[in-house]
């Protein structure tokens, strides 16, 4: 019994590191602007410079929208403000 425990311990921290050594994390609290790649996706800005592309599927986001970081430093399931509400960002892509 304690030896199939350990087996899926195993196998359960096996499965959640990767995750979390993959996520991307970066500093946006100064971005400047951003652009809409599509419905769900948007790139960040910082002058003319590319930082980072967010993915936020469960938004649909609009050219006009209004978009606001809770925190400069930004990381994959963090929260963003779009339009007033309040989503998930699936992924942070760095592109520096």
């Amino acid at each position: 019994m304690k030896r199939t425990i350990l087996i899926l311990l195993s196998l359960m921290i096996g499965l959640l590191v990767p995750n979390l050594a993959l996520a991307d994390c970066l500093d946006l609290g100064n971005f400047t602007s951003w652009f809409r790649q599509d419905n769900h996706t948007i790139i960040i800005y910082r002058g003319a410079r590319a930082l980072a592309i967010l993915k936020i599927p469960d938004c649909d986001i609009q050219p006009g929208s209004s978009i606001r970081l809770l925190r400069s430093y930004v990381c994959d399931s963090d929260k963003i403000i779009i339009d007033g509400a309040e989503y998930s960002i699936w992924s942070v892509q760095s592109l520096s």
